[in-house]
């Protein structure tokens, strides 16, 4: 089966592997305290330029996300997303579970717009009733978005402007974050980031690795007792060696955003492919995710062949199905091919 159903569903890139393989038969410290975790630690330090950076080696995304909000909130904090962002959509309550409210605000293209975060804070203060809700304390992005989008640096810059004024750390979700800050349309890159959030996340799971997050606070200002709060949550391997190594190859020479280039550089084949094909597109996506309205029963008959995700209807046509195609690390121009082959075109 032809697959563009998302961008973890490979293995490990083959330098990520066979980096495993290498360092199997040795022994080392437990709970990402080895040389291979501290070797990643160094290089991404470097790389973000932020020399006294805390870096945490996490299981998982969801697990990133759970963690360093449960970590920087108060009991009675809430964090505010995009209503289309992946804590408040696509984590099955993750963050609820710790006892904090997810606040959704509307968004644009998948985006959490700096006028829109400014009017609800100044709705929230101007309230008397204030005290009796759920308290903003966080405010979280993705980048790219869930619909494949990005924030350029000025929606950042200004969005990081009303955190600080609201004494509210931004958070940025990075698990597609190579993808984003490879993609010709991104204005920002990681140490311009590093500099404009309180917290992020360097996605592995999705971007060559076999799974695993590096979760960057990139002043030194991890919450306190952040690590223990990573084992609470179940976040913590035993094994911290596993996600080590593979973070510790890919930022050797580049590694992770030449496999992130690369997808980029699919993803525009693909595009051509499915408009020369004449598809209509939902969003226009600079990034690995590509979204286009196919009519219900074409889209579960091109199904039978290539597996992509079926979205769901389009807002303003019940009778169009929103299709997600992606792109990775592993899409090759045979890929490519073989779907132009199958659309005809």
């Amino acid at each position: 089966m032809l697959s563009f159903e998302c961008d973890y569903n490979n293995g490990a890139h083959p330098q990520v592997l066979r980096h495993l393989v290498e360092t199997n038969g040795l022994t080392s410290l437990t709970y990402g305290f080895d040389e291979w975790s501290e070797s990643a630690r160094r290089k991404i330090r470097q790389v973000c330029q932020c020399p006294d950076a805390d870096v945490f080696f996490l299981s998982g995304g969801t697990q990133a996300n759970a963690t360093v909000i449960d970590s920087v909130l108060a009991t009675c904090e809430a964090v505010i997303s995009a209503d289309t962002g992946h804590i408040n959509v696509h984590e099955a309550g993750a963050v609820e579970a710790s006892g904090h409210r997810v606040i959704g605000l509307s968004s644009t293209d998948g985006k959490l717009m700096p006028q829109t975060l400014a009017d609800y804070l100044q709705l929230f203060e101007a309230d008397e009733s204030r005290d009796h809700v759920a308290q903003p304390g966080m405010v979280y992005i993705t980048y790219p978005t869930e619909m494949g989008t990005l924030y350029t640096a000025d929606e950042i810059s200004r969005l990081y402007t009303i955190c600080r004024q609201h004494d509210l750390p931004l958070f940025v979700d990075g698990a597609r974050l190579g993808y984003g800050l490879m993609s010709p349309a991104s204005d920002i890159s990681l140490p311009w980031l590093a500099r404009h959030c309180d917290a992020f996340y360097i996605g592995g799971t999705k971007v060559g690795a076999l799974c695993g997050e590096a979760v960057v606070f990139p002043r030194g200002n991890a919450p306190k007792h952040f690590f223990s709060n990573v084992k609470r949550h179940g976040a913590l391997l035993a094994k911290g060696r596993v996600v080590g190594v593979q973070f510790d190859a890919l930022f050797t020479d580049n590694l992770y955003f030449d496999i992130a280039r690369h997808a980029i550089l699919m993803a525009e084949k693909l595009k051509q492919v499915l408009q020369e094909a004449g598809f209509e597109f939902y969003m226009q996506s600079p990034t690995n995710q590509q979204f286009v309205l196919l009519p219900t029963a074409r889209a579960h008959e091109l199904k039978q062949q290539v597996d992509f995700t079926l979205w769901g209807p389009a807002p303003h046509d019940a009778s169009l199905m929103i299709c997600r195609f992606v792109t990775s690390w592993a899409t090759t121009e045979q890929d490519i091919d073989r779907l132009r082959s199958i659309l005809g075109v």
